[in-house]
């Protein structure tokens, strides 16, 4: 490397200049940016829920998931918080007789809506029906996935008696019936990694009055 006569100059040193000159660049704009973020509060606003047949108006942020605002701002602890990516059903609710992914859907967008969970069921000394056959039937191990499998259950059989069809619905035209290929492919959504699916399909069928296919 050429050097000037008393001023040595080397590749890394010309290199770790630079590095340093930039750096010292950006340290203003980055703690202006890190300021600003710190001082903006996040976007609120009131909304009323209706859950398990109770009115409360809350305050949330408006990127608040219906599944945290269950659990967060309600401490309706029951719906389980799993995948957080609507992939394993356990926070599975009934929103206006239609079970979804609380998950997946925003507080903000069920203004006035009626939302049962599984507190709003049942009680442990009045169980809803599902929930006494999943007992009989021993459909949990673990327990996690249960309120929503339980949720998702209660659903399946008012989709089929409303008369919606599903994937293995052989004559769409037809009011489906409660089989247990129906079933499976229904609650195949809801995931149990214990394995009961053979004792929930049980507990099913036990509600619906229906059996099992060997």
């Amino acid at each position: 490397m050429h050097q000037d006569e008393g001023f040595p100059v080397s590749r890394r040193g010309v290199i770790a200049g630079g590095v340093a000159s930039a750096t010292l660049a950006a340290a203003p704009a980055v703690q202006a940016q890190t300021q600003g973020t710190a001082q903006a509060a996040p976007p609120t606003m009131p909304v009323t829920l209706k859950v398990n047949g109770r009115t409360t108006k809350i305050n949330v942020d408006t990127r608040t998931t219906l599944l945290d605002a269950l659990r967060e701002n309600l401490k309706l602890t029951g719906t389980k918080k799993g995948c957080d990516h609507g992939q394993c059903g356990a926070c599975t609710v009934i929103v206006e007789g239609r079970r979804i992914n609380s998950c997946l859907t925003l507080a903000v967008m069920h203004e006035g809506e009626e939302i049962t969970t599984i507190e709003g069921l049942g009680t442990p000394e009045k169980l809803h029906a599902m929930q006494a056959a999943f007992v009989k039937h021993d459909g949990y191990q673990c327990g996690y996935c249960t309120p929503g499998q339980i949720c998702s259950a209660v659903a399946t059989l008012g989709e089929i008696k409303a008369g919606i069809p599903s994937h293995v619905t052989g004559d769409i035209s037809a009011q489906p019936t409660v089989t247990t290929d129906e079933l499976r492919e229904r609650m195949s959504g809801n995931i149990c990694r214990c394995g009961a699916y053979a004792n929930i399909i049980d507990a099913i069928h036990d509600v619906a009055g229906t059996e099992r296919a060997a």
